[in-house]
């Protein structure tokens, strides 16, 4: 394990991207990327919906060293599944050898996983697809200009939800809503905590049938901050209780790291302009004691 971190951390930053690549600074489903691709490799082929993600691609050169298939927002479980059996063909017929197989990951974003795909994923874990399932989750529509999704939290603004009292849902629990399908693995991630990626990552690497990775994502353009903040943002999210760091593995749910001294939310939002109307012009102690009791409510159940 110590050997996958230290590569991580000697990484060029051209590693995985190619020239000149039209990706904002500090994008924290980039950094989860950075550190997935390091563990998974280049025998893979990555399933892209569209999204943030897909502007790594600048043809006719994509970031990855394996090979790479762009498909429309709500298409990549279906994809993977017509990948997934041509190479089940091709290794039947002897036409490929087992050690050139090739491991398929889906990678989309929130705005599919959470919404748009949800029919498609849910779909391919019925079938028992084996394969990797990545969700970068940002919290809104991030390639179009940050509009609420399934993914955004209570109180946040955003470019359709831009009220006093921003988005009026809730995020939806979409580690609870696979974990429900009994896949073989649900986890989720952040790229601020690189030890408990890597360690699922390569628990999910080994496995076989429907994995599902859920990673965080901090999106300075979106959530409003300095780039430089990402990773700082990213560990207050999991300190003070808001991201919780867990696995779903045959029935049962554990969680990886519980915070047991945990910082108020508000030292959360108040780093992020998304929430800035919670504290401008005056306190909305309503709203922020109800975002808090929602995250308390959560770690009482699971402590």
């Amino acid at each position: 394990m110590s050997e996958t971190i230290r590569r991580m951390k000697d990484l060029p930053s051209t590693h995985l991207l190619g020239t000149g690549t039209p990706m904002c600074s500090g994008c924290g489903g980039l950094e989860a990327l950075h550190q997935i691709y390091d563990v998974l490799g280049e025998n893979t082929v990555f399933v892209n919906a569209a999204g943030c993600m897909t502007l790594l691609s600048v043809y006719p050169f994509t970031p990855f060293r394996g090979s790479w298939l762009y498909t429309a927002m709500g298409s990549a479980p279906a994809g993977a599944q017509g990948v997934r059996d041509a190479l089940d063909i091709l290794l039947q017929q002897g036409r490929l050898p087992p050690e050139d197989d090739l491991q398929v990951v889906v990678l989309t974003g929130d705005g599919s996983a959470y919404g748009m795909g949800m029919s498609a994923t849910s779909g391919a874990m019925d079938r028992d697809l084996d394969f990797i399932y990545i969700c970068y989750d940002n919290e809104g529509y991030g390639n179009t200009g940050q509009q609420y999704s399934s993914a955004t939290p209570h109180g946040a603004t955003t470019a359709t939800s831009c009220g006093s009292r921003g988005y009026p849902g809730y995020k939806k629990d979409l580690f609870s809503v696979w974990s429900a399908h009994r896949p073989s693995y649900v986890a989720t991630v952040i790229g601020s905590e690189p030890l408990d990626l890597a360690k699922k990552i390569e628990k999910a690497r080994d496995m076989t049938g429907p994995r599902m990775i859920i990673a965080l994502s901090p999106c300075p353009t979106g959530w409003d901050y300095d780039p430089k903040d990402s990773v700082d943002i990213g560990k207050l999210a999991v300190k003070t209780g808001v991201w919780p760091l867990k696995e779903y593995e045959n029935g049962v749910v554990t969680h990886t790291r519980v915070p047991r001294d945990r910082p108020p939310v508000e030292e959360y939002l108040q780093r992020q302009g998304r929430f800035a109307h919670l504290f401008r012009p005056e306190r909305n102690e309503e709203l922020l004691a109800e975002i808090q009791d929602r995250v308390d409510h959560y770690w009482e159940e699971v402590v």
